[in-house]
């Protein structure tokens, strides 16, 4: 079969229109096959005639488009190249595109809001059931502590050999590298010796101010190690979330206790926060660093937190003697005090007495602290360190607010701050102004204005 072509151009003065003209836009040609081609005896080959079909290659002028969309010759496949619309682009040929990439970013906002709320919920959860198993352990926090720490790793490893099972977990994920795991683990045990060094001094007033330093390491830490530039409207918002905060918990007590407990400690806390916005940040990398290695895949976030955890503990044990003597407690009277916390935690011999609430309080506690520490991997998996900081940090007020109400075990509730409502409105408003984005349309009218 032999194949012909006839070029015809669409519009009124196209026979008309000169042949070399540099001002003539760009041709988009495509080619139409006739329903019914035409039979044409063109000599004999073997007694048999040649089929020859026509095929009519239409070009259409389309300078408006600037270039974009198809280009033929007539003897190649027709080719058709679509770029990509800008992120301010209102071409309405783009729509389309646009639209699909606004679903796109709506479920991954949809995502990381359930994400957030979970997060904040639990972390509610986490500060209200700490505060309720301290009760029968009011005498043994360290024990408490040390169980919830090495009682990770049973609990973790489990569900990871579960999840490895199940091929929820690969050997590509278990073999990255793990310094950087590691390099988690001793930041969390320093953390933790700082903190409780600095915690034992402070009152409990100063350190939820000087913990608002978290939010403020976690974005100097990401604009360096990350890279990651924040808007104005972000910065301020976060600023306001740390003032509410301030306000919600402090109301003019705060000032006072600062400047009793001394510079030193009130720095040492604020080094301890310091540790753990670089541990978090630290895990933001770990998750980008895989995504690479595993060629777009995640690593699972029982990877993380369990080899995390197997780290840290190693680490504390190091640290158990100076730990240990933080809390009042020789290094070698550990072993009894250990064996006493032990059996006010199982209720059992005479030690029981003082330990109503135990084991069921207690096990709540390590269980929504769990559970806490997995929902906030998961915020930073798929958002970001700062976002993970804001959800911990709004969970503050609402504490603080459940601790006025009459809960078990913890006798004649607590009265409200004075200025708790001011400070819940100023941090809602830092939410909000950290998650407020300008609209599509604006930044198109902008662009077009520019």
């Amino acid at each position: 079969m032999l194949t012909s072509y006839r070029r015809m151009t669409a519009g009124a003065s196209a026979a008309a229109m000169p042949a070399a003209n540099p001002h003539i836009p760009r041709r988009h040609s495509v080619i139409l096959q006739m329903d019914r081609p035409q039979l044409q005896l063109r000599g004999r080959v073997g007694g048999h005639g040649v089929l020859r079909s026509r095929n009519w290659v239409i070009e259409a002028a389309v300078g408006s488009m600037g270039g974009r969309g198809l280009r033929s010759t007539g003897e190649e496949d027709v080719k058709r190249k679509v770029q990509p619309p800008k992120c301010c682009s209102c071409d309405h040929q783009h729509q389309e595109v646009v639209a699909v990439e606004k679903s796109i970013g709506g479920d991954r906002r949809v995502e990381v809001v359930v994400a957030a709320a979970t997060t904040v919920v639990l972390g509610v959860g986490n500060r209200v059931l700490y505060k309720l198993a301290l009760v029968p352990l009011k005498h043994h926090p360290f024990f408490l502590a040390q169980l919830a720490t090495f009682g990770y790793i049973v609990v973790y490893f489990s569900i990871l050999y579960l999840r490895y099972q199940a091929g929820k977990v690969t050997d590509e994920m278990l073999s990255l590298p793990k310094f950087p795991l590691i390099a988690v683990g001793l930041l969390e045990a320093l953390a933790a010796a700082s903190g409780m060094a600095a915690g034992a001094i402070l009152s409990g007033a100063a350190i939820p101010i000087l913990s608002q330093s978290f939010l403020v390491w976690q974005l100097i830490l990401s604009y360096i190690l990350l890279g990651r530039r924040y808007s104005f409207n972000q910065l301020f918002g976060c600023f306001l979330v740390a003032v509410g905060v301030i306000i919600t918990v402090a109301s003019g007590s705060g000032a006072d206790s600062l400047m009793g407990a001394g510079i030193f400690w009130s720095l040492l806390m604020i080094i301890s926060f310091l540790l753990q916005a670089a541990d978090t940040v630290l895990k933001e990398i770990i998750f980008l660093d895989a995504a690479q290695r595993l060629k777009g895949g995640s690593v699972d976030l029982f990877v993380i937190n369990s080899f995390g955890s197997a780290y840290q503990a190693a680490f504390i044990c190091l640290l158990i003697p100076f730990l240990s003597n933080l809390w009042g407690i020789p290094f070698s009277q550990l072993p009894n005090y250990l064996k006493d916390g032990s059996a006010c935690f199982l209720n059992i011999g005479t030690v029981s007495k003082s330990c109503d609430g135990a084991p069921l309080l207690p096990l709540l506690f390590i269980i929504v602290n769990m559970c806490f520490n997995v929902s906030l991997l998961h915020l930073l998996k798929i958002s970001s360190a700062v976002v993970s900081c804001l959800a911990s940090t709004f969970s503050v007020p609402i504490s603080v607010y459940l601790f006025t109400l009459p809960l078990p075990y913890l006798g004649v509730a607590s009265s409200l701050p004075p200025g708790f409502v001011g400070g819940a409105v100023v941090l809602v408003v830092g939410v909000l102004f950290y998650t407020w984005r300008p609209s599509e349309s604006s930044k198109c009218d902008a662009s077009l204005v520019s």
